[in-house]
């Protein structure tokens, strides 16, 4: 069975997906733009910008029970590879011990103009 995953606590879809959608024990979060819930400002930052969308990961899997210690495999989009060890930097930080399986590739352009895009699959325990 599918659940749609909606919390106030992670940006709003900007389109036509949901934040987040759980099956089974698994989540699904769409990627996370780099939005400030503090502020609802898009952060500009590479290092800030990081933290955001990780956080906004973090909320909706939050909301359904799971905590990013259950992540096993994430996708970062960057608007610039060059960006890439600062991203790590901050990356590190939420994954301590195992990290979990990771894409990391470089697009052409992502919503809004951001330099980071933020997907992960979680499974709950």
């Amino acid at each position: 069975m599918k659940e749609i995953i909606e919390t106030s606590s992670a940006p709003a879809a900007i389109g036509p997906y949901s934040q987040g959608v759980k099956v089974g024990n698994k989540i699904y979060t769409s990627g996370q733009l780099p939005i400030n819930m503090s502020t609802g400002e898009l952060e500009v930052e590479i290092k800030a910008a990081t933290k955001a969308s990780l956080d906004n990961c973090k909320a909706i899997l939050e909301s359904r029970g799971a905590k990013m210690s259950d992540v096993f495999k994430t996708v970062v989009f960057l608007s610039d590879m060059n960006n890439f060890s600062q991203m790590n930097e901050v990356y590190e930080t939420y994954f301590t011990g195992e990290a979990p399986a990771r894409s990391c590739v470089q697009v052409a352009k992502l919503p809004k103009e951001a330099l980071v895009e933020i997907e992960v699959i979680a499974v709950v325990k």
